[in-house]
């Protein structure tokens, strides 16, 4: 995501013309990609401690990218699965979770390559505003919780004159019927998280099941 407010998203979202294993090597030159600044990566630390539980548990990072936030879950003492359509970003995140309770998978976020296996938390960042039906991936992906597990959300709407994204009354209106406890955060006005101001609006949704 740039701080210019232009999406910057996954391999897993429909962006034509886009060649994401070309653009994986620079993936983490954004700050809230990589995290390489100690200050972003703390603010992010810090978000996903509050967003996951606190006991350890199995984590599914759909449109995981180079495993970035995947990194920060297990160093939290989660197991994680990463799943990105790209090979070239899978393989990344495979080298930067080399040694740790981690799995990257390549597949499409909408429909992950798990079999059976069922998870305590689905985490997806920017990925679900730029999916054609953004309701019928919720359903499924809160298929793969397990009782009483949560969705976690990153997304925004970025741009003035020709906005995109999805706005949070919107997500939280689709998740309505298929959860329980709803929370939403905001986080356009914490530039750590982005490496500068942002003027766009940026939020995360923690919602659980029943």
């Amino acid at each position: 995501m740039t701080n210019d407010g232009e999406p910057v998203t996954s391999a897993n979202t429909p962006c034509p013309g886009v060649d994401w294993d070309a653009r994986a090597a620079s993936f983490d030159a954004e700050p809230d990609h990589g995290l390489r600044d100690p200050e972003v990566r703390r603010a992010w630390a810090g978000r996903l401690r509050g967003w996951l539980p606190g006991r350890a548990g199995d984590v599914l990072d759909l449109g995981c990218g180079t495993g970035s936030l995947s990194l920060l879950a297990s160093e939290q003492g989660h197991r994680v699965t990463g799943v990105d359509l790209s090979p070239a970003m899978v393989t990344l995140a495979r080298e930067k979770l080399a040694g740790r309770d981690a799995v990257f998978l390549v597949g499409d976020a909408t429909a992950p390559p798990v079999g059976e296996q069922r998870f305590d938390v689905v985490l997806v960042r920017h990925v679900l505003w730029a999916l054609p039906d953004p309701g019928r991936a919720l359903r499924h992906w809160a298929g793969l919780l397990r009782p009483g597990g949560r969705l976690v959300l990153v997304e925004g709407v970025w741009g003035t004159a020709d906005p995109v994204g999805i706005l949070a009354e919107r997500l939280t209106a689709l998740l309505a019927p298929i959860t329980g406890q709803v929370r939403v955060e905001r986080l356009s006005d914490d530039p750590l998280l982005w490496g500068g101001e942002v003027a766009d609006e940026r939020y995360a949704v923690v919602a659980v099941t029943g």
